[in-house]
């Protein structure tokens, strides 16, 4: 069973920065990409940044500068770093993999909450 288990979130001042970690467990083979996306309240969920197998990367317009998402492929584990958080980056964060050969599979962490206070 596919496992995604995220930390990192919390209560930040705006300007302020944080480190989200999510390491993935289970048989899991041939990574595709590992992202982020975040849903506020209110809105629809939205992804904020995902990086490749082959390393490249793409980010939401919103966060482009602030944000850097990485990866340690040794331990299925992707990261978002967070720079010069508004409050308007208050939401909860989930981990999204995507993995499989022939088949593809998706799966979703249980979310870390962010709060940025003005």
């Amino acid at each position: 069973q596919v496992q995604l288990v995220e930390s990192g979130g919390g209560l930040v001042q705006a300007g302020g920065s944080l480190r989200l970690s999510c390491a993935a467990s289970g048989n899991i083979f041939s990574i595709n990409a590992m992202a982020w996306y975040r849903q506020a309240p209110g809105k629809q969920r939205e992804q904020v940044a995902v990086i490749t197998s082959g390393g490249s990367t793409n980010y939401a317009d919103s966060v482009k500068g602030r944000f850097t998402i990485s990866r340690e492929n040794a331990k299925k584990t992707v990261y978002l770093q967070m720079n010069s958080l508004k409050p308007e980056d208050t939401a909860v964060y989930y981990c999204n993999l995507n993995w499989g050969g022939t088949n593809w599979y998706v799966n979703w962490g249980q979310g870390t909450q962010v709060t940025v206070s003005s």
